[in-house]
């Protein structure tokens, strides 16, 4: 170091000690805590993280889970951890819960899909209409193959994957056919991620008939398991330290539909004649993607108009 920088160090050690003696010698407490002990304390002090129990009776779509096996008791705890102190999150779905599960519930019921199902879509989208890095949309996460083979428009101008009610009832069909592939509603679930030819593939080999006794990718062995941390949480939020007012959860604005058979040349201009607006228009009906509707079929579409 440089002689003249070692003098300036010094003159300001020099300096600030004199400033403290000074104040010391003035304040009398300022000398009581200089003498005293100072004691660092951890963060357990004031916070404490708890291991969770894990619920004896755990069951998905009325089929047990084999919590005797020590892979699926900890990839389970590994979940139930995870989302436990994941506190944003776990707010974010029971907030949105209360505004989307009173619409997909009556149509898991009508399908014939058990209810455990509405928590698939909670940890597959964080119940958003969001886009995976497969080109999965909505949701319900839905390819454009499976969407369109399960009866869904999906193209530039109109993608149903993003109508929830539709898109739920398309994922239903999806898992129906699992269901009846392999048997068990838990594999239908697995299918939901892997797919049926892989998760197909994954068993044969394998000469498995569990989802429980398979071993597959490290996200479809954490699928089922995340569900049911979903379907834990989320029954019993106040069992798991999330506290919150009904006046905290969100809600559906209120909306009356129409039926359109007719083109729409522009939305923004379509969505004053109701009173409302382009913005709040495609927050009701997020599956128009674009400022139009081309239709040229005269199929008849119903678009929700915000009161």
């Amino acid at each position: 170091m440089h002689k003249s920088y070692k003098i300036i160090i010094l003159l300001a050690v020099i300096t600030l000690s004199g400033i403290l003696i000074n104040a010391i010698q003035q304040d009398p407490d300022l000398e009581a805590v200089s003498k005293e002990k100072i004691e660092f304390k951890n963060t357990s002090a004031s916070y404490n993280i708890k291991a969770v129990k894990i619920p004896n009776d755990l069951s998905f779509a009325g089929e047990r889970v084999p919590l005797e096996k020590p892979d699926i008791k900890e990839r389970i705890d590994r979940e139930l951890l995870v989302n436990t102190y994941w506190q944003s999150n776990g707010l974010l779905w029971i907030k949105r819960i209360h505004k989307y599960f009173p619409v997909i519930e009556p149509i898991l019921k009508e399908k014939g899909v058990p209810d455990d199902f509405k928590y698939l879509a909670v940890i597959e989208s964080n119940l958003r209409n969001v886009t995976s890095p497969a080109g999965a949309k909505g949701f319900w996460q839905l390819l454009k193959g499976a969407a369109k083979e399960n009866g869904l428009e999906v193209n530039d101008n109109v993608d149903e994957r993003y109508h929830l009610e539709k898109a739920t009832r398309a994922a239903c069909d999806y898992l129906i056919k699992s269901k009846k592939k392999f048997g068990s509603w838990t594999l239908a679930a697995a299918a939901y991620h892997d797919g049926n030819g892989g998760l197909n593939s994954k068993l044969s080999q394998q000469q498995v008939t569990s989802y429980y006794d398979v071993l597959a990718g490290e996200n479809t062995q954490r699928y089922v398991p995340r569900i049911l941390a979903a379907k834990e949480i989320l029954s019993n939020p106040k069992k798991y330290g999330f506290q919150y007012d009904p006046e905290d959860l969100y809600t559906l604005p209120a909306s009356y539909s129409i039926k359109v058979d007719t083109a729409i040349t522009n939305i923004a201009s379509f969505a004053k004649k109701f009173g409302t607006n382009y913005k709040e228009l495609k927050i009701q009906n997020p599956w128009l993607r674009e400022n139009k509707l081309n239709n040229k079929s005269g199929k008849v579409y119903y678009i929700n108009i915000p009161e």
